[in-house]
């Protein structure tokens, strides 16, 4: 037996341009406030060590309420929280320039950090949501709106960064996130999330079993999420350093590193779902993760700046439908419970990856430290593997 509620086609196509809006916004509010951070440093006062502790509240926010906001979007629904976070987030961001103290800006990126982790899951459940009742492989497209969001407001940051305070710049990112919520939230708000044909689960005679199967694969998936982003975090940190100080590239050569990797990322995601309908999810986990392995042993040991660019940029096109198939895959298995565990594996990647390849920098050197990020882009692969029958 089968149920499902009926949807129809143009609802759906209009939902879907609401949560693409929304995960765009996410990336241009965020991409807005990183590019701030050195004038805000230089306004607290901050020494690099505390503005590393304060920027640590974004994180820590993001892990602590990820998992309530899936146990919120059960009870209050996916498209409501969306909503309110989105508010909570435009709000959130013009926080940190009225701090004055390394300790108060702390204390607001904690409250930023809360309403950015929470909005992820919700966003990224209401959007499993929608795959599932579209029944085609979409989501790699909501997670390139999130970069195209992030390369436009990491521009826009850029371009007014001379010309205005990081008060004004971040308030004005507070209004454009409160006009966007309110005439993309009008959709999420009017229409209730769909729901994708369920199978009526049978009897059985071990329940417990069969829930903790599907917890062990949530969290493999996840799993999956932090190899991912174990890389980007690794490389939006340390890919410029490893240019300038290893291959004697300008400072101007080196910051372009990131960016090669960020657009091939998001390429990579824009032609996600065309991948993902010819190969399925696990030949686009295991090519992907293969590919970016083979990428970063390029970025990392090539001994020019153009073969450690090229390999950047194949780095960026494997990574780039790791983690949306991951989350999407998680969220088809547990619902909102399972969008947050495999988030909160993958945003407690995104920590480890600065912080650990700066530990074996110092005990190896950082062309060595950089080629972890191959080894666990290969683990993603081997896991996507390994799983393929139990993840059918």
């Amino acid at each position: 037996m089968r149920t499902r509620i009926t949807v129809p086609d143009d609802t759906l196509t209009r939902l879907r341009i609401a949560l693409t809006v929304f995960f765009a916004l996410d990336g241009f509010v965020f991409a807005g406030w990183v590019v701030r951070i050195p004038a805000i440093k230089e306004q607290t006062g901050a020494s690099a060590s505390a503005l590393g502790l304060a920027l640590l509240g974004v994180s820590a926010g993001a892990v602590i309420t990820m998992m309530l906001t899936g146990r919120l979007c059960r009870r209050y629904g996916t498209h409501r929280v969306t909503v309110v976070c989105a508010v909570l987030l435009s709000l959130s961001v013009a926080l940190p320039p009225l701090t004055h103290s390394a300790v108060a800006l702390g204390a607001v990126l904690l409250v930023f950090g809360a309403a950015y982790g929470s909005i992820n899951v919700a966003f990224n459940s209401a959007a499993v949501d929608l795959v599932g009742a579209l029944r085609r492989p979409i989501m790699p497209s909501f997670h390139a709106a999130f970069s195209l969001g992030g390369m436009l407001g990491a521009g826009l940051g850029g371009l007014v960064a001379g010309a205005l305070s990081p008060t004004r710049h971040l308030f004005g990112l507070t209004v454009i996130g409160l006009l966007v919520t309110a005439v993309a939230g009008r959709t999420l708000l009017r229409i209730p999330a769909p729901t994708p044909p369920q199978e009526v689960p049978r009897q059985t005679s071990a329940p417990r079993r069969r829930g903790t199967r599907t917890r062990g694969l949530v969290i493999t998936f996840g799993l999956i999420a932090l190899c991912t982003a174990y890389g980007e975090g690794a490389l939006a940190d340390w890919s410029a350093l490893h240019l300038e100080h290893d291959l004697d590239a300008t400072p101007g050569v080196a910051a372009v590193g990131y960016s090669c990797f960020a657009l091939a990322m998001t390429i990579g995601r824009l032609t996600g779902t065309r991948l993902l309908e010819r190969l399925g999810q696990t030949r686009t986990l295991v090519g992907g993760g293969t590919t970016a392995a083979l990428g970063m042993l390029l970025g990392a040991l090539a001994p020019a700046v153009w073969a450690a660019l090229l390999g950047f940029m194949i780095t960026g096109l494997g990574l780039a439908n790791l983690f949306p198939v991951a989350v999407e895959r998680a969220g088809r298995l547990a619902g909102p419970d399972g969008v947050a565990i495999a988030s909160t594996l993958g945003y407690g990647g995104m920590l480890l990856g600065p912080p650990a390849i700066g530990f074996m920098a110092d005990w190896f050197s950082l062309p060595a430290a950089l080629t972890s990020v191959a080894a666990l882009a290969a683990t993603a692969a081997v896991i996507a593997l390994l799983t393929r029958r139990a993840a059918g």
